[in-house]
């Protein structure tokens, strides 16, 4: 059965292996760069491959097509560039040799990644994720087609910065998208205007997911960090990064649009930070958004506002601000240059102190020689002495040892080290993570950096991964049955109305993007196509299909209608 193929520019049908599309006339070869998937790539049998749009260290970015429903879609490719060999004819990702383990564990993070933000989206103020795509030995993960403004070109339109309380009523699904990105355990670490986009109704949306290898400075991927944006530990891979290095990056952006200018780098305010207050710089900044902005904005992680909702609420609130400022810590400046001049000093000091005391060694070692005898008399007279005194030390030196981190750690990689497994039992459960992959250790009792006594035992908590359930029977079940048979499951129901030409009982399940019987991950939107009732007149264009309740087919575009993601 030949795959139905769409035309990323026209959405008009192509013929099978068409190279020139018989409607628009385009030329599909050669429309993307060397490596990239050729325009009209199908994926999944799903997905046609459009025009590439943008590349970074991490992978490409293509416009798409949605076969089945006709409508538009982005695609993004895990392909790294300091990681993959030259892709052959066959399309297939090859890595480069040598890096055949960072390539598949990169690639396995992409994966986890884009599956771990489609289980939330749709979600207020975030691009969602509808398919993870596994082909071509790498990951593709279909994205909505988000349109509206970057926030970057947006303001940079604007003759003047934004009032304060403007800001916040643009950014609040911003705040409320990338809170559910930290409750489910994920941080995005790419908040910039060039990842926010400015939506018809003035308010924004967040896109631009990657892992922590993109952009993190020195992680074996060529980063992608944000000059103004990136937190300070994004520069270095000796840092841990968390929900605080996203409220930072909130902060940097909230502080662009009131002021009219970015911060300065973290890397250079680390050196020397002059980075001058949001009042300061546009003296109409309240005074309360201009002390949020200076405590969200703080280089030391544990000084900085420390959650997203937290810096929400203060720069919503003057009241809720002056409570919040009474209980952080007070910042502690960094001096990196007289902290160097410091350490000189203390150096020179300690040179003139280890003088002195190379003096008095020497003084101490005749006083020593001449009382050795005595010593040496004292020890014959009192030989009872020492076996109490080994058996006093022998009980002082039973063996210690702090705990060490295991979070984090693929549980195979404890079992086979014979260090740990000779200081230590280990009992470990298993439990289901949505976050952290298979194999790796979630928590651990007692915690890091406790003291234990050789064989004792640690308990550790390894994941199992997502819980997957079998994707049920649907298919020409009613609309309500479908949800409710899904729902029962734990998986989600995106319904799509398609043309019906009176094969199909109207407003019952034609196909959906999961085959029966496959085991899907618990939480996954499973897209569901709905017969359209037959007199139904297609109104809209594919270019701007009409978005409408699943429940309300009356005017669905040629093919089918896109769900309606609520942005409140």
């Amino acid at each position: 059965m030949e795959q139905k193929r769409l035309c990323p520019f026209c959405m008009g049908e192509l013929p099978p292996a068409a190279t020139v599309c018989p409607h628009c006339g385009k030329i599909l070869e050669g429309c993307n760069p060397a490596g990239c998937l050729p325009v009209g790539t199908v994926l999944a049998g799903r997905y046609t491959v459009g025009e590439m749009r943008s590349l970074d260290g991490e992978g490409v970015l293509y416009s798409g097509v949605e076969n089945l429903g006709g409508f538009r879609v982005t695609i993004k490719e895990y392909l790294p560039v300091t990681l993959s060999a030259e892709r052959g004819a066959d399309c297939i990702l090859r890595p480069k040799q040598g890096s055949e383990v960072l390539f598949k564990t990169t690639r396995m993070d992409f994966a986890d990644l884009y599956r771990a933000v489609q289980r939330i989206t749709p979600a207020s103020g975030l691009e969602a994720v509808l398919d993870v795509v596994e082909a071509n030995n790498t990951v593709y993960a279909v994205l909505e087609n988000l349109g509206g403004t970057p926030l970057e070109q947006w303001l940079e339109n604007r003759p003047a910065p934004v009032q304060a309380e403007e800001a916040c009523a643009m950014l609040r699904p911003v705040f409320e998208g990338v809170a559910a990105m930290h409750k489910a355990g994920l941080v995005h670490r790419g908040i910039c205007p060039e990842n926010i986009r400015v939506m018809s109704d003035g308010r924004c949306r967040l896109a631009g997911y990657a892992t922590v290898g993109l952009r993190t400075a020195g992680s074996g991927l060529h980063e992608q960090l944000y000059e103004g944006y990136s937190a300070p530990e994004q520069y270095t891979t000796a840092e841990f990064e968390g929900r605080y290095t996203d409220e930072y990056s909130l902060a940097a952006v909230f502080y662009r649009m009131v002021c009219g200018q970015a911060p300065m780098p973290a890397a250079q305010r680390v050196v020397s930070d002059s980075n001058p207050r949001a009042r300061t710089v546009e003296p109409a900044v309240p005074a309360y958004v201009s002390d949020v902005l200076q405590l969200g904005l703080r280089l030391k992680v544990m000084e900085r506002i420390q959650t997203v909702p937290q810096l929400y609420q203060a720069l919503s609130s003057k009241e809720y601000t002056a409570e919040l400022t009474r209980t952080m810590k007070p910042e502690t400046p960094m001096h990196p240059v007289r902290a160097e001049q410091s350490a000189q000093s203390r150096e020179h000091l300690l040179s003139l102190k280890g003088l002195l005391a190379g003096i008095l060694i020497l003084l101490s070692v005749l006083i020593l020689l001449t009382l050795w005898g005595i010593v040496s008399s004292k020890e014959e007279q009192t030989p009872s002495s020492e076996p109490s005194s080994e058996a006093a030390s022998s009980e002082e030196m039973k063996p210690q040892n702090l705990v060490p981190n295991f979070v984090g750690i693929d549980y195979e990689q404890i079992k086979n080290n014979r260090e740990y497994t000779s200081m230590y039992l280990f009992r470990a459960v298993l439990e289901y993570s949505d976050t952290v992959p298979s194999g790796q250790i979630i928590r651990q009792e007692p915690e890091a950096g406790e003291v234990m006594e050789n064989g004792e035992v640690i308990q550790i908590v390894v994941s199992q991964g997502p819980e997957k359930v079998e994707m049920p029977k649907i298919v020409g079940a009613s609309q309500d049955k479908a949800i409710e048979i899904l729902s029962s499951r734990g998986l989600v129901a995106s319904c799509f109305m398609v043309v019906n030409d009176g094969s199909y009982a109207t407003g019952c399940v034609v196909s959906a993007s999961e085959e029966e019987g496959a085991m899907v991950t618990v939480g996954t939107v499973i897209t569901v196509y709905i017969a359209a009732d037959p007199s139904v007149q297609i109104t809209a264009t594919p270019e701007e299909p009409a978005a409408t309740e699943p429940t309300t087919p009356e005017t669905p575009p040629e093919g089918s209608t896109e769900p309606e993601y609520d942005t409140d």
